[in-house]
């Protein structure tokens, strides 16, 4: 699921006729002190990350004037909540809050459902999760129609909304249906939306999720790659993204699976099909070592595919091994994977003397794709083992020679 920004999700929310405060995205103190002031009240000042956990984290403040904002912008510009750096800031006015309410709309994958599901409540402001369920109304939507106002009505005033902001808060609602349906979302979230006392509905706030295979369908989103990322995606992981989006001629992927730069054991790991993942990173992991990435090169990837990923796989510059983790006879002309492969190491290892590298690989013409890799990377100042279909079954065996060939490396280079 692709994140959006809480002002990006407001600015879609907003064409669709939903009111949203006043304020303006700030990445320095003086532009949160210039949007402040223009705005001649007092303020919100809120990181744009993609996190909860904002307020508890003293990432969402509030100023009384354009001087204080500015302060609050540089205490919050360059924090870190849950992972992500904070970039920018949102400047909005301070809304006169009278009541909270929380809007949601979610896919319900279910047997019983299979649709997405309109969630309604008068407990905003708070984790929905946390709300008790005799707070929560929910709706199933039909996608073709989506809500239509009466039922939206209906749900409303189930809720106990008052006549006076009954039919704004209904056609919120509704509205609220309408943006997750015209941009594919997999979630969207208003929380809270506010009545003020002047008797305004307004979005103080937005969750708002789009589905990764829909995201070509909406380039006025700027989305550069249609993935969560449990930290903000790093050069790799945009470079990984990439490889895909420009060659279409079977898979290959990778991203990154830690930030951590220092710490040793972490292995430069390469795929061949989403099973043989599993099995790579589990023999990994018993013998205590860790993948630094994850990439997969299956659905026959020409050579240039696999070498592109295998490529950016070892560029990591302090991994300690690499392991292709071919732990699957695939139905794929696997000489393919062979040349992709020889023509990465032979680039890499004149720079990285006694390199581990383990190679698994089995499959279509194995036997020529296994000559391949021994003729073409014969020579090399690597520690290279290269297995076939005999070791595909014995992970053990594979994580050990992983290990055995590291433990070797850091020896070597403590001398």
């Amino acid at each position: 699921m692709a994140r959006l920004f809480e002002h990006e999700g407001k600015r879609f929310l907003a064409d669709a006729g939903i009111a949203v405060p006043r304020g303006g995205v700030a990445s320095t103190p003086k532009e949160a002190y210039d949007v402040a002031r223009r705005m001649g009240k007092p303020v919100v000042v809120k990181a744009q990350v993609w996190a909860g956990g904002r307020g508890k984290a003293g990432a969402v403040r509030f100023a009384d004037t354009p001087e204080e904002a500015e302060n609050l912008a540089g205490a919050i510009l360059g924090m870190e909540v849950g992972r992500f750096p904070v970039r920018t800031v949102l400047v909005e006015e301070k809304l006169d809050i009278e009541k909270e309410y929380y809007v949601g709309v979610i896919p319900d994958f279910s047997r019983h459902v299979r649709s997405p599901v309109v969630i309604f409540s008068t407990e905003g402001g708070m984790n929905i999760e946390d709300v008790p369920q005799d707070k929560i109304l929910k709706s199933r939507i039909d996608y073709a129609k989506g809500l239509p106002l009466y039922d939206a009505l209906d749900m409303a005033s189930s809720a106990g909304v008052p006549n006076k902001s009954l039919q704004e808060v209904a056609r919120v609602t509704a509205r609220t249906v309408d943006v997750f349906k015209k941009y594919d979302c997999r979630i969207l979230e208003i929380n809270p939306l506010i009545l003020t006392r002047d008797g305004k509905v307004i979005a103080g706030d937005c969750r708002m999720g789009i589905d990764d295979n829909a995201v070509f369908r909406h380039p006025e989103m700027g989305i550069t790659i249609p993935r969560e990322f449990p930290w903000e995606p790093t050069e790799f992981d945009v470079v990984g993204w990439g490889i895909d989006e420009t060659d279409f001629r079977g898979s290959g992927f990778a991203m990154k699976m830690t930030v951590d730069e220092v710490s040793p054991g972490f292995i430069g790991f390469h795929a061949i099909g989403g099973g043989a993942a599993m099995v790579g990173m589990d023999a990994l992991s018993r013998v205590g070592l860790k993948p630094a990435n994850f990439a997969d090169t299956s659905g026959n990837p020409v050579a240039s595919k696999v070498y592109r990923v295998a490529k950016l796989v070892l560029s990591q510059p302090n991994i300690e091994g690499y392991l292709l983790a071919g732990f699957i006879i695939a139905n794929q002309e696997q000489w393919h994977h062979a040349h992709g492969i020889v023509r990465a190491l032979r680039e890499e290892l004149p720079n990285r003397p006694g390199f581990p590298c383990v190679l698994l690989l089995a499959g279509n013409k194995e036997e020529e794709s296994l000559q391949i890799l021994r003729e073409g990377l014969g020579g090399l100042p690597g520690r290279i083992e290269i297995y076939g279909s005999d070791r595909v079954e014995d992970s053990d065996f594979v994580g050990g020679r992983m290990l055995a060939l590291v433990e070797e490396y850091r020896k070597e280079k403590a001398r």
